[in-house]
This record gives C-alpha cells, structure tokens and sequence, in this order.
C-alpha cells in the first residue's frame, strides 16, 4: 500500500497550524551533526489554493512532514519561489526548508556567554537557552537536562566576536573527546503533541541494542562506497585567536603544535598538510585539542559509504544512530563482504508516479562482526 505524506504549516513560535497543503515531489534528509533539507512543490490549480499558500512566509513559518500520520521530518521554511503556469502545468510555490538546527545558525549570542568547568552537554542546553528566553527567540526546542557526557569545559564565547549559536555548537562538538547532537522531530505518544528535541551523545548518538542486518542483492537495492582523498591528511595545525596582551609586540595567533597521524609515513602515505581556523579560541590547549579532533576527522573521514533501500516497516527517522549489519555478494565482492556501519544520515524520496518510494541511508564504519 502507498504511503501517503502529508505537510503541516505552522507558526514557527507557537506551532500554531495554518493549514494542511498538498506537497508534491517531496525529498528530504536528515543528519546527525548537520541541519538537513526539504524541498517540494505545492501546485495551485485555482486562486483559492494560491490564496491559501500566501500564509507561508519564509523564516516565519514551519513545515512538518507526516507519513501515514506519523511524524518523519519538521523544520523551518527559508525560501519560496512562486511559479507561473507552464506548458500546461499549474502555477506552483517551491519550497526549500532546513531542519530546526539551522535556526541557530540565525542566531547570535549579543552577550558574553562564560561557561566554567560546565559539562558539554549543559554547555549546549546552556547556549540554546540563553537565545531562547530572548523576546522572539523561543520555537520551543526542548531537552533532556539530566544527561551528561562527563567531559568538562571551560568557554569564553566574547560578544565582540559576534558568535553565531549553531557554529559555536558545531566546534564544541568537534573538539576532541566531543559529541554528536540533532533535533528530533515526533509527537509525543502521550499529549500528542509534536516535538522538536534536542538529543545528545558522548562520543556518538547510538539508538537500539540490535544490528539491523541488511543484504545486497535483498533489501539493499543498490549501494556506492566512494573514495575522497581530497580532505585527508597526516599532519595538522590548528590557528586559534590573536592572544598578545603587550599592543607594541607583533601581532601573532595562537597556534597549536604541528599534530601527526602515528604510522601514517612509515606505511608508505606521502605527507599531506592541512590546516583549521578557529578564530575566537585563545587558549593554548583548546587550539591544540581541537587540532587533534581535525586530523582525526580528516585522517578516517575517506570512504563515504551510502546505501538505498525500500522504505518498509524498518526504515524510519528514529534509525539515526542505529547500527546495522551489511553484507553484500557481487563483482565487486564475489567472496562476501560482512561488515557494521553506524547509520548517520537519512534521504527519503517520497512515492510519486512511476516512482517508488526509496531512502538512502548514509553511514559511518563500525569494526566488522568478527572483531566486535
């Protein structure tokens, strides 16, 4: 049976709706770590739908996305593009929508913000409330503020650098020993209410107990693993914030040691430099921390491993963090490949005619089941 999706305008302050809308060519994505994306097109055979539609306002409404009634995807509508008829097609207003992490990234902390020896996730729920209790600012995002990672920091975010929320949340995560974070989006089992929550992991977001175990040929209907070398590295440097207290001395950064991948010349690798900013850090040991997070992403982060399934009983948003099992037997493996990934990203094509509905999921390498 066809599922059928259904989007919800809402007031983005008060989830008021605005009306139910016939959203069509539907794709949208979700990620741990990163805002993810929706676009789709709302045809207008007449002017009572196009009067309709008039309510969507970009940066002020949200959308969310219902599967058979079921909550898979909700954000912020940025931008709308009003098209007129063409070659015999209605009018039409497109959208393209984030996920309701990129409104951090609309906001500003005017204030200086100190967090002293504060655990990281509080450090997070923290900086999110801090713009929320501002007048406008609350679109009710919500956490768990009983969890803690057990990992400390000690933060000066300057309101004369003019940080801007999601960015400062994306650097504490990728300092080393940090964490992963998104905004689930649901409704509340219990008040049925839909829910925009902040979920957090040290060091991952891990969701089930169980491997999901998926084959190709099978469930899996088509795979690609591709190679990018081009961000790899096996040494580091990190640049943090100017630091010199004496006006009359040379202006220099703070800068932190020249960091290596162990093994990586002596295996046979050519060296391969890179380097990071990270503009509003002056402290020494911070720099250097976040030097050694830098080369550890650009060292691993080579293969890029995605996998299209059909969308059945077991693939759902809620798979984010799941681990799954995926063995696969073709030319390219004709002696069986066996391996664990963790699932980090989500992409659902919603059903359409002649097409089906599918999903790609993204993944990051775990040890493979022999090693586990």
């Amino acid at each position: 049976m066809t599922a059928v999706y259904r989007a919800l305008f809402c007031d983005l302050r008060t989830d008021e709706v605005l009306d139910a809308l016939p959203l069509t060519g539907i794709q949208f994505d979700d990620y741990i770590g990163k805002p993810g994306s929706l676009s789709g097109s709302i045809p207008l055979p007449d002017a009572a739908l196009a009067e309709r539609v008039r309510r969507i306002v970009p940066g002020r409404t949200a959308v969310w996305i219902e599967r058979d009634r079921d909550i898979w995807w909700g954000g912020i509508v940025w931008t709308a593009v009003r098209r007129s008829p063409q070659r015999g097609a209605p009018a039409a207003l497109e959208i393209q929508a984030a996920t309701w992490d990129s409104y951090l990234d609309h906001r500003i902390l005017f204030d200086t913000y100190v967090a002293d020896n504060m655990d990281q996730f509080d450090l997070v729920r923290g900086l999110i409330d801090e713009v929320q209790q501002e007048t406008g600012g609350d679109i009710e995002i919500t956490a768990d503020y009983g969890q803690v990672s057990g990992v400390a920091r000690t933060r000066t975010f300057s309101r004369f650098d003019l940080p801007v929320v999601g960015a400062v949340i994306r650097e504490l995560a990728d300092m080393e020993n940090g964490f992963e974070w998104r905004i689930a989006s649901y409704r509340d089992p219990g008040t049925n209410r839909r829910v925009k929550r902040l979920q957090l992991g040290h060091p991952r977001i891990v969701t089930g107990t169980t491997d999901i175990v998926l084959d190709f040929p099978g469930p899996v209907l088509g795979y690609a693993f591709s190679e990018d070398a081009t961000g790899r590295a096996t040494h580091w440097q990190a640049r943090g914030a100017t630091a010199n207290e004496d006006q009359s001395a040379e202006t220099t950064p703070t800068m932190s040691a020249v960091r290596a991948v162990p093994g990586a010349i002596g295996a046979g690798w050519a060296r391969l430099d890179g380097s990071s900013d990270h503009s509003t850090i002056a402290n020494s040991e911070t720099v250097d921390a976040n030097a050694a997070a830098d080369l550890d992403r650009a060292w691993r982060q080579h293969t890029i491993p995605e996998i299209t399934v059909a969308v059945d009983g077991r693939v759902t948003p809620a798979l984010l963090g799941a681990r799954i099992r995926l063995r696969i037997r073709d030319v390219w493996h004709p002696d069986g490949f066996d391996q664990r990934f963790r699932i980090v990203g989500l992409s659902v094509t919603a059903p359409a005619r002649g097409q089906a509905e599918t999903a790609q999921l993204y993944l990051e390498s775990l040890v493979s089941p022999e090693e586990d």
